[in-house]
């Protein structure tokens, strides 16, 4: 969420300001999304936020059972989850559109459509999630490879692009569905899912009190496994669709990250260094639609008030920096407040 937050820096415009600053250029690189296969920084945060929902998923389960909860009630909620999280992602792609722009790529939809059965596999024996993720894998692999075209991955021109020219104008629209001009897919919510299972399982071996040794070599066993199948061309390596190989190479970063993050933080003890992570990362949700909705206007508002000329003090190349880290500021800011004042948004 931080991350996604930080896409206010606007490093891509100070790199074209320094075009000859190798750590601009390093820095604004790794806030971009790659143009389609490969992998950078930002890539990593839709799959990191959907891998963390697997994750909660049996610390939630444990939670509300130790209430009295039954599993009837916990699937009501499980169920309302994922109706909110599509609504919410459809909400945010509609803002400033003439009509309700129904499209479902949004992270928040994506991570509802699966839900359900996320929140079914949790309530399942383990054995259940590893062969739910193989056969998503396997499935859509084989989906797509079937589908046939000179590239079956190929941008706009595969499987999940042609469901889209059909799904998407079922619904009412101001002109035809023709492509996502990013190339992303309706269906990418299924392979998503199988990122949300990899932190299930991640979730259940917290549960367990395993060693971060675990997650390291689930982390490199994944990476293995996702540029092998890259290498060997079974397919690319594509956050904007999904691939199986994407599933696969982004989850094995998960891991690594999550072996970090334990180890410093629960294994060592070393907590007070994340505290101003932990303030974004309780109130998630609320961060995603104060970086969606707000963003805009806290930048007029800074604007407004110190002038436009304040941000070139250090020189107009670092002025979109010095605005963008002060609309973080203020961002930051408002999760402070909401934490200080015990104020959290859950679904």
């Amino acid at each position: 969420m931080l991350l996604m937050m930080a896409e206010v820096l606007e490093l891509a415009k100070v790199a074209r300001a320094f075009p000859d600053s190798p750590l601009w250029q390093f820095l604004a690189w790794h806030q971009s999304h790659v143009a389609w296969d490969g992998c950078s920084l930002h890539d990593l945060i839709q799959p990191s936020f959907s891998f963390l929902v697997g994750v909660a998923l049996p610390f939630s389960l444990a939670a509300r059972r130790a209430r009295g909860q039954s599993d009837g009630q916990l699937a009501a909620h499980a169920l309302w989850r994922a109706v909110v999280l599509v609504a919410l992602g459809i909400f945010l792609r509609s803002v400033g559109k003439p009509m309700t722009n129904f499209t479902f790529e949004d992270t928040l939809t994506q991570i509802g459509l699966g839900y359900p059965v996320l929140f079914l596999l949790g309530l399942r024996p383990r054995r259940a999630a590893w062969v739910a993720l193989a056969a998503i894998l396997v499935g859509v692999w084989g989906a797509w490879t079937a589908w046939g075209g000179p590239d079956p991955w190929a941008k706009n021109a595969n499987l999940g692009h042609a469901f889209d020219v059909w799904f998407l104008n079922l619904f009412p629209r101001p002109e035809r569905f023709v492509e996502n001009r990013g190339g992303y897919l309706t269906l990418s919510f299924i392979p998503t899912l199988a990122t949300m299972i990899l932190g299930l399982l991640a979730g259940r071996w917290l549960q367990d009190r395993a060693l971060p040794r675990r997650f390291v070599a689930a982390g490199i066993v994944c990476l293995a496994l996702g540029w092998a199948a890259a290498a060997l061309g079974l397919c690319p390596i594509v956050k904007r669709i999904w691939t199986p190989s994407w599933v696969l190479s982004s989850g094995g970063w998960c891991f690594l990250l999550l072996a970090a993050f334990h180890t410093a933080i629960d294994v060592k003890g070393w907590r007070a260094w994340a505290w101003p992570l932990e303030v974004v990362g309780m109130n998630s949700i609320a961060a995603y639609l104060i970086a969606h909705l707000w963003e805009k206007f806290i930048f007029g508002a800074l604007e407004t008030h110190l002038g436009k000329d304040v941000w070139s003090l250090a020189g107009p190349g670092l002025a979109p920096l010095l605005h963008g880290a002060a609309v973080l500021a203020v961002m930051w800011g408002m999760l402070v407040w909401m934490r200080c004042r015990g104020i959290l948004i859950r679904v």
